[in-house]
C-alpha cells in the first residue's frame, strides 16, 4: 500500500477557497493484519499506537499537521453537535459535526455506512455526518442541515457530497426491514430492489441519503461511486468482515475542515 494517505475528493467541495476536505480510504497507514492500512477507528482493537499514527497522517493531509481529528462516539443517532474547539475524551455520543472555527477538524467515520461531507462556499460553515440506515430514516441528514443554518449557513447555498458507501448490489437486508421504511412511507419502496425471487430485498443506501437531503432543501448534492464492500483493496467494510467471520474491522474517516 502506499505510504501516505490517498483521499477522495468531491468535485463540488475541491477548490473551495479556506476549504479542505477528503473521503479517506485504507491507502497510507501503518496498521496491520485485518485493519491494514489506514485504520482511524479508536473503538477499533487495533494498536492505539497505530490508529493514532493513521489519524496523525490524515491531519497532515487536510494541511493540518499536528491538529486532533475531532469525531464522534457515533449511535446511528439523529443528533447534530456544533462546536468551536476541540472535543474532549471521552467524545460525545451523536452523529454529526459542525464547525466553522479555522483549523478545527471534523470527521465521520465508516466502514459501510455513508458519510457525508457539508460546506456552505461563503460563510464557510462545514459538517461531516455519518448516516447508517436508521439514522438517514430518523433523520441525520436534516439535523446536519438544520445545525449549519443556525451557525451561519444559508441552506440554499449548501453543498454536500456523498462519500463512499456500501451499494445496493451488496446491501442484502430482511423483509423485517423493508418493512420498517415502508412503515414511514410507501413511496421508499422504490430504494428497494429483489434480484430474482425468492431472494432478499436489497436497499439503495446512498439513493435514501440522496433523497434524505433533498427532503432537507440541499441543492447541490454529488455522490462518489464507490462500494465499501466491493473495493476491498481501498475500503474496510462491516458487512464484508461479518460475512468472513473476521473478529473485528477497521473504519475509513471522510474529514472536512476551514484553513
Amino acid at each position: 500500500m502506499p505510504d501516505h494517505p490517498h483521499p477522495l475528493t468531491a468535485t463540488s467541495l475541491l477548490g473551495l477557497p479556506g476549504i479542505a476536505h477528503g473521503f479517506f480510504t485504507r491507502e497510507g497507514g501503518v496498521s496491520e493484519g485485518i485493519y491494514a492500512g489506514l485504520n482511524v477507528g479508536l473503538g477499533s482493537d487495533d494498536d492505539r499506537a497505530a490508529v493514532l499514527e493513521n489519524r496523525a497522517r490524515v491531519a497532515a493531509s487536510l494541511g493540518q499537521p499536528g491538529a486532533p481529528l475531532n469525531t464522534l462516539y457515533q449511535v446511528h443517532s439523529a443528533t447534530a453537535l456544533t462546536i468551536d474547539r476541540p472535543l474532549t475524551s471521552p467524545p460525545p455520543k451523536a452523529d454529526a459535526l459542525v464547525a466553522a472555527t479555522p483549523g478545527l477538524i471534523i470527521g465521520a467515520l465508516a466502514a459501510d455506512c455513508t458519510p457525508v461531507l457539508f460546506a456552505d462556499p461563503e460563510t464557510r460553515v462545514v459538517a461531516a455526518a455519518h448516516a447508517g440506515w436508521r439514522g438517514a430514516v430518523d433523520g441525520i441528514l436534516a439535523a446536519t442541515v438544520e445545525a449549519m443554518v443556525q451557525a451561519g449557513a444559508d441552506r440554499a447555498r449548501i453543498r454536500a457530497a456523498i462519500g463512499p458507501t456500501i451499494h445496493q448490489p451488496n446491501y442484502e437486508v430482511g423483509p423485517e426491514f423493508k418493512d420498517r421504511f415502508l412503515a414511514e412511507a410507501p413511496a421508499f419502496a422504490r430504494f428497494f430492489t429483489t434480484p430474482e425471487p425468492p431472494a432478499r430485498p436489497h436497499f439503495d443506501l446512498p439513493g435514501f441519503v440522496h433523497h434524505q437531503l433533498s427532503a432537507a432543501g440541499v441543492n447541490h448534492i454529488e455522490q462518489i461511486p464507490a462500494c465499501t464492500y466491493a473495493d476491498e483493496s481501498r475500503f474496510f467494510s462491516y458487512r464484508r468482515a461479518t460475512h468472513r467471520k473476521e473478529a473485528d474491522y477497521g473504519r475509513q474517516i471522510s474529514a472536512i475542515v476551514v484553513t
